[in-house]
């Protein structure tokens, strides 16, 4: 008897951290931290890739077109998501026990701060195009301020799980590099 019962006190502690909203132990620590890690690698990923983006379209021979520009960078960063979602599907699909069908919806939904972190880029395409800026400046300054938002991203990741501030900057700067990296690109590309 004591066999059986601690055996349903296993399965009942392996299901728990699934249902229940006060997880505890060891995979309740990575499950509460799992949203703050999906937002930030999303986020980082996002700004990349718009960024890339933005210096890539700049580089067209055919005449500026700001807004066809912006819409085509949304457009691109949603696919990407989707992508990263139905690909996080494929992967797990067997882990959760939910129809495909679902488990991919959610998984696609997750990836929202992807497409938030693209967002700016857009804006500032679209800016662009109302005739405030030419398309140079505008690339100019999304990569600018991606950049410095690269820096931020890895300042708040260090320092929300707990880093030192010299920790937090040492960080900032790598993720900084990634931004830096498609502006030298940019400039040696043109």
């Amino acid at each position: 008897m004591s066999q059986f019962t601690a055996a349903s006190e296993t399965m009942a502690d392996s299901t728990e951290p699934l249902r229940s909203p006060r997880r505890s132990g060891r995979l309740g620590r990575i499950r509460r931290r799992e949203p703050s890690e999906r937002l930030l690698s999303g986020a980082v990923y996002g700004t990349v890739l718009a960024s890339s983006l933005a210096a890539a379209l700049d580089q067209t021979e055919t005449p500026p077109n700001p807004g066809y520009d912006a819409v085509w960078v949304l457009i691109s960063v949603l696919v990407a998501a989707v992508a990263h979602g139905y690909a996080h599907t494929l992967a797990h699909h067997t882990v959760t026990g939910d129809r495909p069908l679902v488990h991919a919806a959610r998984s696609v939904l997750t990836e929202w701060p992807q497409v938030a972190a693209a967002l700016p880029t857009v804006g500032v395409l679209l800016v662009a195009h109302l005739g405030w800026w030419n398309q140079s400046t505008a690339v100019r300054v999304v990569l600018v301020f991606n950049t410095v938002t690269l820096f931020g991203w890895g300042m708040w990741a260090t320092r929300t799980s707990g880093g030192s501030w010299p920790a937090a900057w040492k960080v900032g700067c790598v993720d900084m590099l990634l931004g830096l990296a498609i502006v030298i690109a940019n400039t040696l590309i043109k």
